[in-house]
């Protein structure tokens, strides 16, 4: 089964468009720069971003998301904890002005 990965991110108020895109493309490009330890090819199945468009207003101040997909756990698991470009994409966000960040991971049709 595939592993959904979600990270939901709160912007403080005035974080400049600029920013918030910048973060959202290099979600997206690392799709093709995160390359797997063993085929040298990249291994993530998609990867979608975007502004929260919700009207439940449920939200808790989460502004923007990303989505990636997995084959497996073994994937994911080194997306997270080993993949260099992953860890150089993780820093850059530790540096911008980011209120909060959630992330939640799932199998489909395990409940």
């Amino acid at each position: 089964m595939t592993i959904t990965h979600i990270v939901m991110l709160k912007y403080p108020e005035g974080t400049s468009e600029a920013t918030i895109k910048q973060t959202l493309d290099d979600a997206i490009a690392l799709k093709s720069t995160c390359l797997h330890p063993k085929t040298g090819k990249p291994y993530m199945l998609s990867v979608k971003a975007g502004r929260d468009n919700s009207p439940e207003g449920i939200q808790n101040g989460f502004t923007h998301l990303f989505v990636m997909e997995f084959e497996n756990a073994e994937d994911r698991d080194y997306y997270v904890a080993k993949d260099p470009v992953h860890q150089v994409y993780v820093k850059m966000l530790g540096a911008l002005p980011i209120g909060a960040v959630m992330v939640m991971d799932f199998e489909g049709g395990c409940y």
